[in-house]
């Protein structure tokens, strides 16, 4: 087994959620391809004296529901695994890579429905553990990302294995800087948008809940969000991909949602709940070893010069007060053509902060 394994388990374990002697600890396996993350995790709980019990997830087992389910089926809360957010201090995320067309047969309103489901378990994962989410490469997810796969592999190790204490200075000094202003805008290709952040905690993803991690993020007042931003990225979700995402507030609410592809899932989305619509986080990638978009987002929201907002669930630590089964983040490439205003002063320019 490759030894950076061992040593991104121990900065998982003894750094990201700090397992304690006697906790319970979730270790979630999503995909066969997970296994060596997942042994490398499970030896390092074992020695920091937790309890780490392994669940299995793959979305070949999902589609399985999704094609031949009927209604209650496609809508059931697994119960044990609901349970297992209850019951564990600790929660490991670890996630395969999978073809992202692998649920494209399945209807449109079966998917939005199971995804709601399972929105659910992710908001109880939320409020009961420490958790961290960690995207595992293998060599499809090197195609997905057209590049190969040990180009992959060298940069999810070198993006992951950071040296947060260093890099969390920089950080934090353009957090402190944001978290001392209210209006925000952003400028840029098919975009012009604007909300308020007063009062709003702007927090720094230094590896504790996502990993790679560099970013700075905060939840927007909600009420404020007016504008429209276009994602040059696409948006992915359940398996679904669309392209050319663009959409459209006035004073908080949600007045057009189009994209290129699969749009009528994208309105599904949308609509899901009442907070589904709104924007409950607004961050910037801070992570310059990741320049590569991968068509996922835990490793593309971290992309040096990017920014990502998420439609639905806010995070509670930055002040955000409603609640939502969907947390979903899509990215916008602000790389070029793309400036941002904090109060009227420039602070970002083309992938590039200027405070």
């Amino acid at each position: 087994m490759d030894k950076r394994w061992h040593q991104l388990a121990d900065l998982l374990v003894n750094w990201s959620v700090e397992v304690k002697p006697g906790e319970k600890v979730m270790i979630a396996m999503h995909e066969a391809e997970t296994l060596d993350m997942t042994i490398a995790v499970y030896r390092a709980v074992i020695k920091a004296g937790g309890f780490p019990q392994v669940q299995f997830f793959s979305d070949y087992l999902r589609r399985e529901v999704l094609k031949n389910g009927n209604l209650d089926q496609v809508n059931w809360i697994p119960e044990i695994e609901a349970y297992g957010m209850q019951w564990a201090d600790v929660y490991f995320g670890l996630r395969g890579a999978h073809s992202l067309y692998e649920f494209s047969d399945i209807p449109t309103d079966r998917l939005s429905m199971n995804q709601r489901a399972m929105g659910k378990v992710s908001s109880m994962r939320w409020d009961h553990t420490r958790w961290v989410l960690v995207r595992v490469p293998n060599e499809s997810f090197a195609q997905q990302a057209k590049i190969p796969y040990e180009t992959m592999l060298d940069m999810f190790f070198d993006s992951s294995l950071l040296d947060f204490d260093k890099e969390v200075k920089e950080w934090k000094r353009v957090a402190d800087i944001l978290e001392k202003g209210s209006q925000f805008r952003i400028v840029g290709n098919k975009t012009d948008l604007s909300f308020s952040v007063a009062g709003r905690k702007w927090v720094i993803g230094d590896g504790h809940i996502s990993v790679p991690d560099g970013e700075i993020y905060t939840s927007p007042i909600e009420n404020t969000i007016a504008g429209t931003i276009y994602y040059e990225f696409p948006g992915v979700l359940g398996g679904r991909i669309m392209n050319d995402i663009q959409l459209t507030w006035e004073k908080g609410k949600l007045v057009k949602a189009t994209s290129s592809t699969n749009q009528e899932y994208l309105r599904e989305i949308v609509a899901t709940d009442a907070g589904s619509s709104l924007i409950g986080e607004f961050g910037f990638g801070v992570n310059n070893l990741i320049d590569v978009y991968t068509t996922d987002i835990l490793i593309d929201e971290k992309i040096g010069g990017s920014i990502h907002t998420a439609l639905g669930r806010p995070y509670k630590i930055c002040g955000g007060t409603y609640t939502s089964a969907i947390h979903w983040d899509i990215v916008k490439d602000t790389r070029k053509n793309t400036e941002m205003f904090l109060d009227g002063k420039l602070v970002f320019k083309d992938g590039k902060f200027t405070i």
